[in-house]
């Protein structure tokens, strides 16, 4: 690892003890996949682009009113997520939309309003602001503001994320932070294949709006043996994937891969046994697993892109 210091108007490097490899300072992080298969059965090998296809795939054949819609998804959109959908359920499913996130959002909601399952894209999570009225002030109190009285469940808005490292400000951002406060909504981030395609059909078959914030550098980066059934990761939980008593590591997305590093370095090199979790949704958020491993360790950290 390397410490950067400024010396006059000269930038200097200067190089402390290695922590790190080459490869890893390379890529940021080293993906750390799942332990095992969430459900018994079939598995196939998938990076986390091909688990949310196979997850929207899956929605659209078991619901026929299931539309998937948003810039350019219907070639199979930028990161590939929703190839040969329209080839497979057609124009009137799977289909284009203007360059308007508040139309997407809007679209969307009247959509899920009349009770038919709305999967729409914002192709960067960067251009999700436009919409940030239509999902906070509409979608979120929809049911609110009705008595109960109506809903637009069965909506999802799914958003690829975070830093990628040549993306700039309007590709890299992690606007989780801006939705996590909003009652009616869900938000949730996944770290790997097998969690996106649990939290995106959990989503999709919510009686409440969602939000799913896909981590852009793990679309390829993160490869784990998936089922192929469906299955579903539960919404508002959090998972420890490291126990430990001396500290606790918070952190959602690709920052776990990061975190389940450091407690393995910290484990080797200092004796330090870190407990990790990976809160997965920011909203509702996990506050029993949390506080639980906060009173056992006394000590908390918690990393975030955002």
């Amino acid at each position: 690892m390397s410490l950067l210091k400024l010396t006059g108007s000269a930038l200097t490097r200067t190089v402390a003890a290695p922590m790190v490899t080459a490869t890893r300072a390379s890529s940021h992080f080293v993906y750390t996949p799942d332990a095992k298969a969430p459900i018994e059965g079939p598995t196939k090998k998938m990076n986390m682009f091909q688990a949310i296809n196979n997850a929207m795939d899956i929605a659209m054949e078991r619901d026929s009113s299931a539309l998937v819609f948003g810039e350019d998804v219907a070639f199979g959109g930028v990161f590939r997520c929703s190839m040969g959908l329209q080839q497979k359920y057609g124009r009137d499913r799977v289909f284009n939309t203007p360059l308007c996130e508040q139309g997407i959002a809007g679209f969307a909601i009247g959509v899920a309003n009349t009770g038919a399952t709305a999967i729409a894209e914002m192709q960067f999570a960067d251009y999700i602001f436009p919409a940030f009225d239509q999902i906070v002030n509409e979608a979120a109190k929809y049911r609110y503001r009705s008595g109960n009285l109506f809903d637009c469940g069965s909506l999802t808005f799914r958003a690829p994320s975070g830093a990628v490292g040549h993306g700039a400000c309007y590709h890299s951002q992690s606007p989780e932070a801006y939705f996590a406060h909003t009652p009616g909504l869900k938000v949730v981030v996944p770290r790997g294949p097998n969690k996106a395609k649990g939290l995106l059909l959990a989503c999709i078959k919510e009686k409440d709006p969602c939000i799913v914030f896909e981590p852009k550098t793990l679309y390829r980066a993160a490869v784990e043996e998936v089922p192929e059934a469906a299955f579903e990761s539960p919404l508002g939980k959090a998972d420890v994937l490291r126990a430990g008593n001396d500290m606790t590591l918070i952190g959602w997305g690709t920052q776990i891969h990061v975190l389940t590093e450091v407690a393995d370095m910290a484990k080797k090199q200092y004796g330090v046994n870190c407990e990790v979790i990976d809160l997965v949704s920011i909203l509702p958020w996990d506050k029993e697993t949390v506080c639980n491993s906060a009173k056992k360790t006394g000590r908390v950290l918690i990393a975030h892109e955002a």
